[in-house]
């Protein structure tokens, strides 16, 4: 008869989330995730069955956790949307305190991609989920006349999101506040 689990499995994903976030898939052992999750090696491999299981389950917990938080944001028409873009932006200048510095998913992609054609594709759907719902706002901001109505709403959204990817590629290579403040300053000056 198996023995019932003792742990909280979420919190275990979330544990691992951050190492993978911090260190890369192939640069974390199985030591690493016992480590961060408080579990022995049996109980990670009972289950998660493998590293890779468990890397998934971390990937879609931050896709799912960083999407959900971003559309609320974009999705919030009390907000101009000048200020959405500020709040999504800000996001890589004032990350979460206990959050590692960059992107899990752009850290995935950069060191998985090119061999992991499963991961690109589960990545760029959550991106393009994102970049739907921004389009559709830009479209509302500009049918309400508050912004220029002239300016591509799809490329408008992508740029969002390339400006925030390399904000923070850039605070994972040490950028300061100043400088990412002055890239959100200067992406704003498109809405």
């Amino acid at each position: 008869m198996a023995r019932p689990r003792t742990f909280d499995e979420d919190r275990a994903v979330d544990a691992a989330m951050r190492v993978f976030w911090t260190t890369g898939y192939e640069a974390t052992s199985t030591q690493d995730l016992c480590t961060a999750t408080g579990l022995g090696r049996s109980s990670i491999y009972n289950t998660f069955t493998s590293k890779r299981d468990l890397f998934d389950r971390a990937l879609r917990r931050y896709a799912e956790h960083f999407t959900a938080a971003q559309l609320e944001v974009i999705r919030d028409e009390s907000l101009p949307l000048r200020e959405r873009v500020r709040r999504i932006l800000w996001t890589a200048v004032e990350p979460v305190p206990d959050d590692p510095a960059g992107c899990f998913a752009i850290n995935t992609i950069v060191e998985l991609g090119p061999r992991e054609p499963e991961i690109v594709d589960l990545l760029d759907r959550d991106h393009q989920t994102k970049v739907a719902a921004l389009t559709t706002a830009i479209q509302a901001a500009q049918a309400a006349g508050e912004i220029d109505a002239e300016q591509n709403a799809e490329g408008l959204a992508v740029y969002v999101f390339t400006v925030l990817g390399g904000l923070r590629v850039a605070a994972r290579g040490g950028a300061s506040a100043d400088s990412q403040r002055a890239v959100v300053e200067a992406a704003l000056r498109s809405f």
